[in-house]
């Protein structure tokens, strides 16, 4: 990982920390892979019932880069990372 600013970490982190009840809720987890600040793209890996789930694009478009975005405005993408 390449050095990132703390603060920007902690603001994706505390974007993955209010969603990850959600996907907790529904047998899943999020964990974040990488920041790159180069290209602004947020790397995370959606865990247990989110892998292979049909809603998994839409849950990340709209739920968990929409999340970070808010917290982290200067994020341009989410990806997620298959295992």
């Amino acid at each position: 990982m390449t050095t990132i600013s703390k603060d920007l970490k902690q603001n994706v982190e505390k974007a993955l920390d209010e969603i990850r009840p959600f996907l907790k809720n529904d047998g899943g987890d999020i964990s974040l892979i990488e920041i790159d600040e180069q290209t602004n793209v947020v790397r995370v890996r959606l865990e247990g019932a989110c892998v292979g789930c049909s809603v998994n694009q839409m849950t990340l478009k709209s739920g968990v880069e929409m999340t970070i975005k808010k917290y982290a405005p200067q994020i341009e993408k989410v990806i997620n990372i298959e295992a």
